[in-house]
């Protein structure tokens, strides 16, 4: 198992599902409207081509439009390393292009069934989320007392999925495993308490 790492922002958590095959199957190497760049977690630009590609060949084989705003949103998810709310999905689209709520919460299900984008937990009434797109498999630990949350790898989790589904005849679609506690500097708080 490798060791956990905090994520940047620690009010927010996320769950990872596997990229669904049509989605990886479509992405391919060039865009038509060239490459989308953000910065990576270490500052190096970021080509998004990739992505975008998938995310366009994914809404073109489900009839979907493939509007600005859809783009818009896609762009920003993927550019996104954290877990998020769709408020904080809102505040870093309004600076660059102004996109109504509605049209964020009527975009989600797509990213999510395109392998873009997965729900994690409901936290103070409202869902949170993270890119799974080219991401590795992870789970997270939760501190319920400072929030953070720590993600880290477990490949043993994977094989004990597909055993138990192989055992059952069922067909998996992903896993979600969250471990809730008290991180090192929060457990030795609240024993004091």
């Amino acid at each position: 198992m490798s060791p956990a790492k905090k994520t940047e922002n620690p009010k927010k958590t996320g769950r990872r599902a596997g990229v669904p095959e049509e989605a990886a199957e479509s992405a391919v190497a060039a865009a038509e409207t060239g490459p989308a760049e953000s910065k990576s977690g270490d500052g190096t630009p970021e080509d998004l081509t990739e992505e975008m590609e998938a995310f366009r060949k994914y809404l073109k084989a489900k009839g979907h439009r493939i509007t600005r705003e859809r783009e818009a949103i896609a762009e920003c998810i993927l550019r996104n390393h954290d877990h998020f709310d769709v408020d904080e999905l809102f505040m870093s689209l309004r600076s660059k292009k102004p996109i109504s709520k509605a049209s964020i919460y009527r975009a989600i299900p797509l990213f999510i069934k395109s392998g873009i984008l997965a729900e994690v937990y409901l936290e103070d009434g409202h869902m949170h989320y993270e890119r799974v797109y080219g991401r590795e498999v992870h789970s997270h630990l939760r501190c319920l007392n400072c929030r953070r949350i720590f993600e880290f790898s477990a490949p043993e989790l994977t094989a004990v999925e597909k055993r138990i589904c192989r055992a059952v005849n069922f067909r998996s679609a992903g896993h979600k495993f969250e471990i809730w506690g008290y991180c090192s500097d929060c457990h030795d708080h609240t024993e004091k308490n």
